[in-house]
């Protein structure tokens, strides 16, 4: 526990006994059931389910409310979610999916305050205070990872760096000036950097000042955080969260490492089979399913979130009592992320398929290299516009990383095959070949 953490407020919510939570959990759940009956699409669907806010006072009652959907949301856009009149919003955020239909997530400043509580209470359990100095190397914008992270920070005291993502050169000379002793990074832009200070000679546990990483947007293993670990000199902490919650916080991991807190005062947690629907005992893997008890704007209830993971039984060696979930194992689609950003194979492929010099079959191999994420389309030609001019290829392929870039918001290899030279399948074709460590 932070030294200074017992000066804030809502700190006094991570100290709850487990029937202090579950009792809170039974007040705002018909609440927010309640909350959620004035967006247009709850009052249609709550009600043809016949559901009463007034009957929604256990975990148990939850069963009898519908799952909500990524789908859903996409078919609801702009305003079908919205709980609230549209001069209450403060703040949109706006997360992309496989159709790449975005969904809006909207928050008022209440919304806003709790979910900069909740991640503040993630950074003081950890050991973050007033006297740390917060570099925040994530993305701002519609993502919600850098501003996810940033008002908690400021919060706490911290004098708050908004770097953002990239350019390390600068990032380096940031920590050293003003001796950032906490960031906020993706796990593989961290390596990278870990890898920069290799190459330039620049030792981080000599002449760095950093002790604490964040460490979210991307999925990663338990042996990538100890390299990582070592490699900067940090305690490194996993951070989940997910826009149609808020972004980053919804569950952190404490000095333990050992499964990341729910903030369950906030959120109630469920594990389901995700072909039979069906709840799963405690430490069994399914897919999360998350309500939210306090949002004003866009309370969801019982959201699918894709995320497969468990809910690890027994309490924590630190003596909290929110519950644990253990780290994304991954998701329930074919979603992969690369360098933080969510990709879908059929976003390549609707490019690529528009495009006539463009056979029928492609690859992407994703694979470490210098500890980054590399995405390599390898594209087959059509037979017609196949040719042994090298500048016209290289200006087909130029063009094609800009079509992919501009769609994925990084840049892609690409490499051009002969026509039917990728190899080919009797069953389902083989479009992403994962090789990263």
């Amino acid at each position: 526990m932070s030294r200074n953490s017992q000066q804030y407020e809502f700190y006094q919510f991570e100290e709850l006994t487990r029937d202090e939570i579950e009792a809170l959990q039974a007040y705002r759940l018909p609440k927010t059931v309640a909350q959620a009956l004035r967006a247009p699409w709850y009052a249609e669907h709550l009600d043809a389910a016949g559901i009463d806010p007034d009957t929604m006072t256990s975990y148990e009652a939850l069963g009898d409310i519908p799952f909500t959907t990524k789908e859903d949301l996409r078919a609801g856009m702009p305003w079908e979610f919205l709980a609230v009149p549209k001069t209450e919003v403060v703040r949109m955020h706006y997360s992309s999916g496989t159709t790449g239909l975005a969904t809006a997530i909207y928050h008022t400043a209440a919304d806003i305050r709790r979910w900069s509580e909740c991640v503040a209470r993630g950074m003081l359990q950890v050991g973050v205070t007033s006297d740390d100095v917060f570099q925040n190397m994530m993305g701002y914008g519609l993502f919600t990872g850098g501003l996810g992270l940033h008002y908690p920070a400021e919060l706490i005291g911290c004098l708050t760096i908004p770097a953002g993502a990239g350019n390390t050169t600068r990032q380096i000379e940031i920590i050293r000036n003003f001796g950032a002793t906490v960031i906020h990074i993706l796990p593989s832009y961290a390596m990278r950097v870990a890898h920069y200070c290799s190459k330039n000679g620049i030792d981080p546990a000599r002449d760095l000042s950093l002790r604490i990483a964040f460490v979210g947007a991307e999925p990663y293993s338990r042996p990538a955080r100890a390299r990582l670990e070592q490699a900067l000199g940090v305690k490194a902490y996993n951070c989940y969260g997910l826009s149609e919650m808020c972004g980053p916080g919804v569950a952190m991991e404490c000095t333990a490492q050992e499964g990341l807190h729910l903030r369950e005062d906030h959120y109630l947690a469920e594990i389901i089979d995700p072909d039979t629907l069906q709840p799963l005992p405690d430490g069994e893997e399914g897919e999360l399913v998350l309500t939210t008890l306090t949002r004003e704007a866009n309370p969801l209830l019982r959201y699918r979130t894709g995320d497969i993971s468990r809910l690890l039984p027994g309490p924590c060696p630190c003596g909290s009592q929110h519950r644990r979930i253990a780290p994304i194992l991954g998701r329930t689609d074919d979603m992969l992320i690369i360098r933080g950003t969510n990709v879908y194979p059929m976003q390549v492929e609707r490019i690529l398929m528009a495009m006539p010099e463009v056979g029928s079959n492609y690859l992407i191999t994703i694979e470490t290299v210098d500890e980054m994420d590399q995405m390599t389309v390898s594209i087959e030609l059509s037979e017609e516009y196949f040719t042994d001019d090298v500048r016209r290829l290289e200006g087909l392929r130029q063009r094609i990383c800009n079509k992919l870039q501009q769609q994925l918001l990084f840049r892609p290899e690409v490499k051009l095959v002969e026509p039917h030279s990728l190899a080919t399948s009797e069953g389902k074709a083989k479009r992403v070949q994962n090789n990263r460590q």
